[in-house]
């Protein structure tokens, strides 16, 4: 009789943790590599599961994969650590134990960290080894990213017939970290052929039941779910699992009345955890009817966005408009940026964009700065956010603040690493890509967290993403617009452009997307301040013309700043007819010269509705 034979007629027990044992014996390494150099202690483990009174057990080779193993230089063992797991696994059971080769997932909070072309190479290397030793299925476990479990589950159902399980792991109840809703998720994997579809890690039981509370029975597949023993305590420079076996005991029913049909124990659980669940279920037989529970999520539209508000894509869309970015200062002391700001306002700004430490430089909060500017002088900030200074459970709160101090404008970049600015030292966190801080950004306008938990509030923010045209292959910069644009992204802001051909080829490259581009530009102030940005400042290139013009300037600092102007002037002239946002980066807080620039927009304005009436 088959594994899906058995699940048909019973619930089945399997195993729990490798690594805890492990762990708590001392081994702190790659507990993959034990298959080849101590392979009598996971044997030994095997069997203490099986004598627990486990029915399936698996392969130690939740991480025997290229990308984990790299991390201990033991990449090229690929094939002959999943080769001894299955051989150790099969000489433990004997016979008395079906064995499902485990991969884990790999992707966790940066999508981008690990490509699906890159998840697929690592997964086809694992599994065919895994099947060609002969297991009685196959496991995946701990998958955070749906996408990437779905991903998998197609290739290991087109490759073999054998039972497949898929597991997908929650960092909230009843929810997967890109707000699908559980139930959703295990039907999505059902139908793309899972046998079993469950849950594993994370949660305890406590939790993991009340997620399974929300789930109908399959309608050809069966339930699973294998939780941690608890949340984990850190104690001594070591993870500490508190939950005792009775525990287990004491709710193995209630995972049975929910529909599930192989239990067994992740992060935390011993054979003693297992003996305690195969003893409070002797009696093996499943349920066939369950009532699902339907929870409501509690979420509200923010209402006290004024309505004059305009979001910016709308606005750009409907007429010109003028943004313009001053850097919040570097030291202590905002009046001077206060009076700068003051001045763009009364010159007909848009809104003020405040850079995130811009070059891995400190600078004042550009949130703190954007709370007062908006409540003293009504100017509209634009707030940068960069993945660079905060991990991801502060750019959530940084994006609640926002939304809490009613600033809805923000620009979602990656951020210069650390290592450029005054502080080469310091961590660059990057837990999320800007690509993934555009999506999260877009969860929490639909009301929900990173892990999908319920926000209590839809945020209402208008998703700016950066665009950098000064490279030397336009279309494969395009192609990270349109992925941006798919994330969520409203509308762009370009890296400052010194060439009027390059605003041309710009239009050109770009016209097909709706979503509206703002056109950087930033007056030079000397040839010094050219030649750096052109050497030295990553995204930014400048002709050799303008180079030149600013270098018969001198040291002159007057005709420099007119020189400066001039050049800005004539990049407006160029965009002026092909994009309606115009976006200035202001040098060395001089807003007076940003201040003209604002001005020759509107009164180029002005000119084109006169003569629009003139030739009515």
């Amino acid at each position: 009789m088959g594994l899906l034979d058995e699940l048909k007629q019973r619930v089945l027990i399997a195993d729990g943790a490798m690594g805890t044992l492990l762990y708590s014996h001392g081994v702190d390494r790659c507990f993959e590599e034990l298959n080849l150099s101590k392979p009598e202690d996971i044997v030994h483990i095997h069997e203490a599961y099986i004598a627990a009174g486990a029915d399936v057990i698996q392969t130690n080779t939740y991480g025997a994969n290229y990308v984990k193993l790299a991390r201990y230089g033991l990449q090229d063992e690929v094939p002959a650590i999943n080769r001894a797991a299955v051989r150790l696994a099969r000489q433990a059971a004997n016979g008395r134990a079906y064995v499902l080769g485990t991969i884990g997932g790999l992707r966790t909070l940066n999508k981008s960290a690990v490509p699906l072309d890159e998840v697929k190479r690592t997964f086809r290397e694992q599994l065919f080894v895994l099947l060609a030793e002969g297991v009685d299925g196959v496991l995946l476990e701990t998958y955070y990213d749906l996408e990437e479990l779905e991903t998998v589950l197609a290739i290991a159902r087109k490759e073999t017939d054998l039972p497949v399980i898929a597991h997908v792991s929650l960092h909230e109840v009843g929810v997967l970290q890109d707000g699908t809703p559980l139930a959703d998720a295990l039907a999505r994997l059902e139908a793309l052929g899972a046998d079993v579809v469950g849950l594993n890690c994370r949660l305890g039981p406590y939790y993991m039941l009340q997620s399974l509370e929300e789930v109908p029975l399959p309608t050809r597949a069966f339930l699973s779910a294998y939780p941690n023993a608890s949340l984990p305590d850190y104690r001594d420079g070591r993870l500490v699992y508190e939950t005792n076996a009775e525990y287990f005991e004491e709710t193995a029913k209630a995972f049975r009345d929910q529909g599930v049909r192989l239990l067994g124990g992740c992060c935390g659980t011993t054979p003693n955890h297992i003996e305690a669940m195969a003893r409070a279920l002797q009696d093996r037989t499943p349920v066939t009817e369950k009532t699902v529970k339907r929870r409501a999520v509690p979420v509200s539209v923010q209402s006290d966005i004024p309505s004059s508000a305009t979001p910016l894509p709308e606005l750009v869309r409907a007429r010109r408009s003028v943004i313009v970015e001053l850097d919040p200062p570097k030291k202590l002391g905002i009046d001077k940026f206060l009076a700068g700001a003051k001045a763009l306002h009364d010159a007909g700004i848009d809104a003020l964009t405040l850079a995130d430490n811009s070059l891995a430089t400190p600078r004042i909060s550009n949130a703190a700065v954007a709370a007062i500017i908006k409540e003293r002088l009504g100017v509209r900030p634009l707030v940068h956010i960069t993945c660079r200074d905060r991990n991801l459970i502060g750019l959530q709160s940084h994006l609640m603040g926002l939304h809490t101090l009613g600033i809805t404008d923000v620009l979602a970049i990656t951020g210069d690493p650390s290592k450029i600015g005054d502080f080469p030292g310091a961590t660059s966190v990057y837990d999320l890509s800007s690509f993934d801080l555009i999506r999260l950004i877009r969860q929490f306008n639909e009301g929900l967290s990173y892990s999908g938990k319920p926000l209590g509030q839809k945020t209402n923010f208008s998703i700016g993403a950066a665009f950098n045209p000064n490279v030397r292959h336009l279309d494969k910069a395009v192609e990270r617009m349109e992925k941006k644009i798919q994330c969520g992204a409203h509308y762009f802001l370009t890296q400052p452009v010194y060439s009027e051909e390059k605003i041309m080829a710009v239009h050109e490259a770009t016209k097909h997307l709706n979503a509206p581009i703002y056109i950087g530009i930033m007056p030079l102030v000397s040839a010094r301040n050219a030649e750096f940005l052109h050497h030295e400042v990553p995204g930014i290139t400048l002709s050799d013309d303008i180079r030149a013009r600013m270098a018969a300037c001198g040291d002159d600092p007057v005709r420099a700043a007119r020189e400066g102007i001039a050049i800005a002037k004539a990049l407006i002239d160029a965009a002026f007819d092909l994009f309606h946002g115009i976006y200035f980066i202001t040098p060395f807080l001089r807003y007076d010269m940003t201040v003209e620039l604002v001005r020759y927009i509107h009164e180029k304005e002005a000119a084109a509705k006169e003569r629009k009436v003139v030739h009515g």
